[in-house]
């Protein structure tokens, strides 16, 4: 049965008061969420819809991956609706939203916004997600190469959003998964600031808790301005285990979660 060894850390960072940064670690589910700069209470709309994904995996082990990912990715735009109707404060409220959900046979991954998601196998290394930014956009229409997107100062403004004003449409797709590849998701915090090279070559260190740990520490090191989040895991092939998990960065405070009983069950499949 596929299965996630996984080390998950969140890093406030250098710069920043407060952790916007959200995510869930478990053996069947890894999870980002990164609220959007500059908008109202992104601590609340990562955490929210970091909590809707992880409470429904953990709710519903063995439906199907995909469905599942596409019903939370919903609830969590319903959720930052009422957050929003609740606290005109939080008006603006976003965040980005990276899952990779497994039921042991099937593994799917859905994608909004531009946290990432990379597959290190047999030392080849790749990205799993594409970036949903004003940037991407203009490199993928011809008008900007990849050297100066990284550099534009628009880098951040992505076009699509988990919010409180439109129903977000994630990129949904199968992996196909083997024991032995390694998974790594992060938020921007790490990915503005270091090379995919240099990326590559910390998330291969053997021991998963110390990729983790380096490479948290090279983004800081590297002068991010941001909150690092990055989960790296195994995928393994061992008997069914419980489906808790490690909760990561402003998801770990209940105070930022609009409604953690508003969660409804999902039919079965």
């Amino acid at each position: 049965m596929l299965q996630f060894r996984y080390s998950a850390e969140s890093d406030t960072g250098r710069v920043r008061d407060n952790n916007e940064d959200a995510g869930f670690a478990g053996p069947y589910l890894l999870c980002i969420a990164d609220g959007v700069g500059g908008a109202a209470a992104g601590e609340v709309a990562s955490a929210t819809a970091s909590y809707v994904v992880s409470a429904r995996a953990l709710a519903h082990p063995g439906f199907d991956p995909m469905r599942l990912l596409e019903a939370a990715t919903e609830e969590a735009h319903h959720q930052l609706v009422i957050g929003v109707e609740a606290d005109q404060r939080r008006v603006g409220m976003a965040t980005t939203l990276t899952a990779i959900l497994t039921d042991g046979e099937r593994t799917a991954l859905s994608h909004v916004g531009d946290s990432r998601a990379y597959l290190l196998r047999d030392g080849a290394f790749s990205r799993l997600t594409h970036d949903m930014t004003m940037v991407q956009a203009a490199v993928d229409a011809g008008r900007m190469t990849p050297a100066e997107a990284a550099a534009s100062p628009y880098r951040n403004v992505v076009l699509q959003a988990v919010d409180a004003t439109s129903a977000p449409i994630p990129d949904l797709l199968w992996l196909d998964l083997e024991p032995g590849d390694r998974l790594l998701l992060c938020s921007d915090g790490l990915t503005d600031y270091l090379p995919e090279g240099l990326i590559a070559q910390l998330a291969a260190i053997p021991s998963s808790r110390l990729a983790t740990a380096n490479l948290v520490r090279a983004a800081l090191d590297a002068g991010s301005r941001d909150n690092v989040t990055v989960i790296v895991a195994d995928v393994v092939d061992e008997p069914a285990v419980v489906g808790s998990g490690a909760v990561l960065g402003a998801a770990a405070d209940p105070g930022n979660l609009v409604d953690p009983a508003a969660i409804r069950p999902l039919r079965s499949a």
